[in-house]
């Protein structure tokens, strides 16, 4: 099964991304995430069995955290010179780093995190040069929200879109 460790956004946070996704949504052609699939990846695990999910969740369940407090910072692309993907970049994401190290020895680390919230998949732009001006200009509201648990989650990919089904729910 296609796994990934995550956290679900508070309805403000959703709020918020709606309202950027709409200032964006004319300007190019491709998908809109869709508001029950909005969330933040700590961790893409893939494909996984049975035994792995196991000890994945062995592991997830000895994390202790204090809740955290996130908040929406900025609006970007990953590469400006090929647009694939627009993100809400999200702070504080200490989690991360817990889980990352205490499932360090069955998957390899995330050397290059950054926390973000795929809002948009781009195929193609009407203007490359404006769109990336309409980015860099968009003011993201610094919505705040607490997180008091995440999840191990399966993905299931489908021709109209992913399905994200709960497979354990952890409290911090």
């Amino acid at each position: 099964m296609r796994c990934f460790i995550g956290i679900d956004l508070s309805s403000s946070a959703i709020k918020e991304i709606k309202k950027l996704q709409n200032i964006i949504e004319p300007h190019f052609t491709g998908k809109i995430t869709e508001s029950k699939n909005l969330h933040l990846t700590l961790k893409f695990l893939g494909e996984i069995n049975n035994d792995t999910l196991k000890k994945v969740k062995k592991k997830l369940s000895i994390i202790k955290s204090q809740s955290l407090k996130l908040y929406l910072d900025k609006l970007g692309v990953f590469s400006k010179k090929f647009v694939k993907i627009v993100w809400v970049k999200i702070s504080n994401v200490s989690l991360q780093k817990l889980i990352d190290n205490s499932l360090a020895d069955i998957f390899e680390k995330e050397w290059r995190f950054m926390g973000h919230i795929t809002i948009a998949r781009v195929k193609n732009l009407k203007n490359k040069s404006s769109f990336l001006k309409l980015i860099n200009k968009t003011n993201v509201n610094k919505v705040s929200f607490m997180v008091t648990e995440f999840y191990l989650k399966e993905s299931i990919l489908r021709n109209e879109g992913p399905v994200y089904k709960v497979i354990s729910r952890y409290k911090m």
